[in-house]
């Protein structure tokens, strides 16, 4: 299988937009509205967010964001691995590249939200393993039983 290459991304092509979209479908098929925090398109260009895409080929395999907070700190956002592309690992090739893009830019913590019901489980394990480790909310999540909040040291 051929190398994963990540590209900043600025969300106009049609596969970009149509992870996305599928992304923004999944979070609310398994959290109410009021729940989910998922990034749109607009969303995704803010300025403090940088977003990437990773190609094998001509295939796009998964996408993933990185906010920034601070100076200090960041958010992944809108982590995504296309159905046809589950289990080659290329969800932990994203988390880890967005890991050392973190670090590259000085940051100390990144923090993330994600669901908590079954569909999430996978995604849960791959941030634990990562050693991602739960948390309270941060920032302006509110507290929510459809969220977990993990956070990991990125300071080597």
């Amino acid at each position: 299988m051929s190398q994963l290459v990540f590209r900043v991304d600025d969300l106009s092509g049609g596969a970009t937009r149509e992870l996305v979209s599928r992304h923004l479908t999944g979070m609310h098929a398994t959290s109410p509205a009021e729940s989910v925090f998922a990034l749109d398109i607009d969303g995704l260009r803010d300025p403090a967010v940088t977003f990437w895409s990773g190609w094998r080929g001509d295939h796009l395999v998964a996408i993933g964001a990185l906010r920034s907070l601070d100076d200090m700190n960041g958010e992944l956002k809108s982590m995504r691995v296309a159905d046809t592309h589950l289990g080659t690992g290329a969800g932990r090739a994203m988390l880890q590249h967005l890991i050392a893009e973190a670090r590259s830019r000085g940051m100390r913590t990144l923090w993330l939200e994600t669901g908590s019901t079954d569909d999430f489980q996978p995604a849960l394990r791959l941030y634990a393993s990562e050693g991602f480790t739960e948390c309270g909310p941060f920032g302006d999540y509110p507290e929510n039983p459809f969220s977990v909040f993990m956070t990991l040291s990125v300071v080597e």
